[in-house]
């Protein structure tokens, strides 16, 4: 297939550029390039002559009407977003901006393109969304498909909306879509501002290590590269209409997840005290989610996928990534945001 990725220099996004282009399929790649974005992410792939960049801003319909026109793609994989909860609190204005009102430009310039084309049968539109969608669980229960929205922060809920109006253009246009909901990814390429780069690389400046609350909030973890695979398995598998969640098999709180990454420091960068000294509990962000927890059946079941690394796994790749390739992260601590708290303007 010939894969437009929008939002494809980012964390999740580049990681499926790099797995696509490995698997034989043209990517042209579609990114505004904004502060968590970088073209180095996507450099193993750069000369390939299966891969293709643009640089746009899904807000903008010109622009998304010339990408089409020159590219002429037979799948969308839509991961442009903002993303980070933190900064939806302090400015929840531009998710609504890039996540509602751009996909919907997005879905806009996609159904004239799939018109344009006499409504190719083989032509999808994947919508890449996360589990925050549901709301917060308690300490038991799982988020299935059929689980009600109930989004609590301005990020969720600009996500919940963007899920919506995917729906929508497939029940009043006919448009084939396909949506995804996901557990927390984590691996290598992670833009400096969520929680696992944050404790590797505060860890590293010897810095203190924030944990909101007491540290007792649970997540389910996703290797990134294992994302990827299911984010290509359900585009190419998945049932016109359907929804999958995808989840990493991997609950943790997040006070245990911080204390295995000190650990896995201590193990590689030993010094005069544990890592796990750096630890600073600091005031919750405000409607922080207690749990999230996929039920992961419907991928399972109908298209044969579950993750293939574990948290462990995961997390000791992840730090040995970061640990080797100070040359990539060390010009990002200048860019706005990065290692710094946000969110608390609630």
């Amino acid at each position: 297939m010939k894969i437009l990725v929008t939002g494809g220099a980012g964390f999740i996004g580049s990681a499926v550029v790099r797995l696509a282009v490995a698997r034989g399929h043209e990517v042209v790649n579609l990114d505004a390039l904004t502060y968590a974005a970088d073209l180095r992410n996507v450099a193993d792939v750069a000369e390939s002559p299966a891969y293709a960049f643009e640089k746009a801003d899904i807000r903008d319909r010109a622009g998304l009407d010339r990408v089409f026109r020159a590219h002429a793609p037979d799948a969308v994989l839509h991961l442009a977003a903002e993303s980070h909860v933190d900064r939806s609190i302090d400015g929840p204005l531009a998710f609504v901006e890039t996540n509602v009102t751009g996909t919907c430009t997005l879905l806009e310039a996609v159904r004239a393109h799939w018109q344009g084309r006499g409504r190719p049968e083989g032509f999808r539109f994947h919508h890449v969304s996360t589990d925050e969608v549901y709301g917060s669980l308690g300490e038991t229960g799982m988020f299935t498909e059929a689980t009600p929205y109930d989004p609590r922060s301005p990020y969720s809920a600009s996500k919940a909306a963007s899920d919506h109006l995917v729906r929508a253009w497939h029940e009043t246009y006919g448009l084939p879509v396909l949506v995804t909901n996901c557990s927390n990814n984590y691996g290598p390429y992670h833009f400096p501002e969520k929680l696992i780069p944050v404790v590797i690389l505060n860890a590293l400046h010897r810095r203190p290590i924030p944990v909101y609350g007491a540290g007792e909030n649970v997540r389910d973890w996703l290797y990134v590269e294992d994302h990827a695979d299911a984010l290509l398995t359900v585009l190419e598998k998945g049932r016109i209409g359907r929804s999958y969640n995808i989840g990493g098999e991997n609950e943790m709180r997040n006070i245990d997840l911080v204390r295995t990454i000190c650990r896995l420091l201590d193990d590689r960068r030993s010094g005069d005290a544990p890592h796990e000294d750096l630890i600073e509990f600091v005031t919750d962000r405000p409607g922080h989610d207690l749990r999230y927890a996929i039920d992961p059946a419907r991928i399972r079941d109908e298209l044969g996928w579950r993750p293939s690394v574990t948290v462990e796994e995961g997390l000791a790749r992840t730090v040995d990534w970061y640990l080797a390739r100070e040359d990539w992260w060390r010009p990002l601590l200048e860019r706005d945001g990065a290692l710094r708290r946000l969110g608390t303007a609630g």
